[in-house]
């Protein structure tokens, strides 16, 4: 494990998460209640007893820097680290990431420093639990300079990733990024002795974006000015290297746009998650915040999440996530709501201050009701406010204080609605 390099790819800006990303990295996005998005990722490396990881971002990257540098400390003995690569100016390159690919070739002075057999490429949007000491065993195992990480998908699922045609021998043949919805592809269809209990006919091998390269075939693969390894690395990768596909047939969701990840996030409070933080073998770390419990005052919570340091009074939450210190008024209801929660605890003197000012406090106030929404971090919501409850058909966009994203409306951080407010 020690001759392995992770490398995170945090992508660009984030467009499609906006505007949860609009102040924020991608993977610094909040999820779940308490963590990160890049929680999940640096969670499977320390899993398997991988210490030495790179996050690579370029785009509102301070919250990310904070976030990492409060979790993520390796006690001296271990020689572990996570660090931030953001892009910079150099003698060699001085413009911003052009793809993937390019992102790891403009921090190869970095990544050469550990001398790494094994380059470990991991995305910073998804969701799984995965072992990734099997998948580098299996890598080392059979050979190959190129390994990559596929899960079974439906024909509907592929249109939107890279599918792989893979031989007996579990070797890569062919590959396809984002087909779309109306291409033939019936010859991808994998073998019907990995679909097991899933229709041949709607039986894909989707790749994950989960790369383990060998130091060489990495240098050498990056020896040229292509700049993305679906689109152009991995296609011509296996013309002329051995490319192997590695099958993980456990969760794994891609949280890419809003309509993901408000769903996913809402499946975490179902009787069986799809994906179960509850492993205590196989943990997902975030920050350590030492908040007290939660405290519930005569409300009535069904199939939610409450986060640590929540006070919520008389109140009513369905299938929602209620997020860190969050403050919920009497009288207050929410259905199918994602809130992120706040960074801090109001004091005294700062509630005083709001009620001279006629602010909402942070958190929401007495009497609101929101259903199908997103909240998130600092937002302070007055009293009697009705979010998503009135009937409004409003097209995708920009409302001023809110924004409609797939159908969803998302209160943007720090954003302040008065008392009465409608949306």
């Amino acid at each position: 494990m020690s001759e392995v390099l992770s490398i995170v790819l945090g992508g660009g800006k984030g467009t499609r998460l906006f505007p949860l990303t609009q102040s924020r990295a991608k993977p610094a996005v909040p999820f779940g209640g308490k963590y990160r998005l890049v929680d999940i990722p640096i969670s499977n490396c320390i899993n398997a007893s991988l210490r030495q990881i790179y996050i690579v971002t370029q785009f509102n990257s301070a919250s990310l820097h904070l976030h990492i540098g409060q979790t993520y400390m390796f006690d001296v003995f271990t020689n572990g680290f996570v660090e931030i690569l953001a892009a910079e100016q150099t003698f060699e390159h001085s413009g911003w990431y052009e793809g993937t690919a390019d992102a790891v070739r403009k921090n190869f002075p970095h990544f050469r420093t550990q001398n790494p057999s094994y380059y470990l490429i991991l995305s910073g949007d998804q969701l799984y639990r995965m072992n990734l000491e099997n998948l580098l065993r299996q890598h080392v195992d059979s050979g190959a300079a190129i390994t990559i990480a596929c899960t079974m998908v439906s024909r509907e699922d592929a249109s939107a990733l890279g599918i792989l045609k893979v031989d007996k021998n579990g070797r890569i043949t062919e590959f396809m990024e984002k087909p779309g919805p109306t291409k033939d592809i019936s010859d991808f269809r994998a073998p019907p002795e990995l679909c097991k209990n899933k229709n041949r006919d709607d039986c894909y091998l989707g790749s994950m974006g989960i790369y383990v390269f060998n130091s060489k075939a990495m240098e050498d693969s990056l020896a040229n000015e292509l700049t993305d390894f679906g689109k152009e690395i991995i296609p011509m990768a296996i013309n002329t290297l051995k490319v192997n596909a590695y099958v993980f047939d456990g969760y794994w969701e891609d949280i890419g746009t809003i309509r993901n990840f408000y769903e996913t996030n809402l499946d975490l409070t179902t009787l069986r998650p799809r994906f179960d933080f509850y492993d205590e073998k196989r943990p997902i770390f975030t920050h350590m915040r030492n908040l007290p419990p939660s405290k519930m005052n005569f409300s009535n919570m069904n199939q939610s999440i409450a986060s640590e340091g929540c006070i919520i009074t008389n109140a009513n939450i369905t299938n929602s996530i209620v997020g860190i210190r969050t403050v919920i008024e009497s009288g207050s209801s929410l259905n199918g709501v994602v809130c992120m929660g706040a960074d801090f605890y109001e004091t005294e003197i700062q509630k005083a201050q709001n009620a001279e000012a006629r602010v909402p406090n942070v958190g929401i106030g007495r009497g609101a009701i929101i259903k199908g929404a997103i909240i998130d971090k600092n937002v302070c919501i007055g009293e009697g406010c009705r979010i998503g409850v009135d009937d409004m058909k409003r097209a995708d966009g920009n409302y001023g204080h809110y924004y409609i994203v797939d159908g969803i409306i998302v209160i943007p951080k720090n954003t302040v609605l008065y008392p009465g407010t409608v949306i």
